[in-house]
C-alpha cells in the first residue's frame, strides 16, 4: 500500500477546514496544511486534528500550491482546498487505489454546493479536477486564480467514479465579493503576462459565458441558482478583461 499525503492550502478557513480534515482521516498518512497567515481560528482547528501546519505568506495560487507540494512527506498526494471534503464513495475509491496504485494521476468529479443547492448542471458539474497524483510527474500551472495540475507527457490518468464535495458559495454576498476578488487576481496575472484585451473582448466573452452556462450547459434547469451562476460567470469574465488597464 502506498502512503498518501493530503495537502491543503488555507487562509481564514475556520468555517470549513474542520469538515475537510475530518473527511480525510481514513485515507491520509499525513495531513499537511500550508496556511497564508490566517487571523481567525484556522490554526487552532488544524492543530486540534494533529496536522503538520506550516505558515507561509501567500505567493499566488500556483506558487503557493507548488510550495505546499514540495513540503509533502510522501510522493503520492491528494490536493484539496479547505472548502472541499471527500464523499463516502470517494473515500472508498481512494482506499482501493492506495492498495493498488496503477496510474500517475486520478481525476474526480467535483460537486458544487451553490447558494443552498447541490448543482447538477452548468460547468459546476461534473467539474472535473485532477487532485490525486504522483507529484514526481506533475506540477501546478495556470493563471491565478485558475490553477491546475499539468502531468508530464505520456502520464497515465484515470477518472474516479466518485464525487469531491465543494461548498462553493454560501450566498450572493459571498458570490459578489469573490467575483470581484478573482477578477482582480486574474487581471493582475494577465497584465503581468503582457496580455492586452482587444476592444469589446470582455463584453463578447462575457455574453458567451452567460449563454453557455444558462442554455448550453442547462443552467436553465437549476432555477434561480442557474441564473445566478450564468450571470456571475459572465460578470467575472467581463471584469477580468476590463480591469487589466488598472495594472499595466
Amino acid at each position: 500500500m502506498i502512503q498518501l499525503s493530503v495537502v491543503i492550502i488555507s487562509f481564514n478557513e475556520e468555517k470549513d477546514i474542520g469538515r475537510c480534515l475530518e473527511s480525510v482521516a481514513k485515507i491520509a498518512d499525513e495531513i499537511l496544511v500550508v496556511d497564508s497567515l490566517s487571523t481567525d481560528k484556522t490554526p487552532e482547528i488544524c492543530k486540534s486534528f494533529g496536522v503538520r501546519f506550516i505558515s507561509h505568506a501567500f505567493e499566488g495560487y500556483v506558487n503557493q500550491k507548488n510550495y505546499a507540494l514540495g513540503k509533502a512527506k510522501f510522493d503520492h498526494v491528494l490536493s484539496l482546498d479547505a472548502d472541499e471534503a471527500l464523499s463516502e464513495s470517494l473515500i472508498k475509491e481512494i482506499i482501493r487505489i492506495k492498495n493498488r496504485w496503477e496510474y500517475d494521476g486520478y481525476i474526480v468529479n467535483r460537486r458544487n454546493r451553490y447558494c443552498g443547492k447541490w448543482i447538477r448542471f452548468t460547468t459546476l458539474y461534473p467539474d472535473r479536477k485532477l487532485r490525486l497524483f504522483d507529484r514526481r510527474k506533475c506540477k501546478w500551472i495556470g493563471f491565478d486564480p485558475h490553477d491546475h495540475i499539468e502531468m508530464e507527457a505520456e502520464s497515465l490518468v484515470k477518472r474516479i467514479p466518485a464525487d469531491l464535495l465543494h461548498w462553493a458559495m454560501e450566498n450572493l454576498e459571498e458570490q459578489k465579493r469573490k467575483t470581484l476578488n478573482f477578477a482582480n487576481v486574474a487581471a493582475i496575472a494577465y497584465a503581468d503576462a503582457g496580455r492586452k484585451p482587444w476592444p469589446g473582448q470582455g463584453i463578447i466573452h462575457g455574453s458567451w459565458r452567460f449563454l453557455r452556462e444558462y442554455f448550453f450547459r442547462l443552467g436553465i434547469l437549476e432555477g434561480k441558482q442557474g441564473i445566478w451562476i450564468a450571470w456571475y460567470s459572465a460578470r467575472y469574465t467581463y471584469l477580468k478583461y476590463s480591469l487589466i488597464k488598472n495594472y499595466k
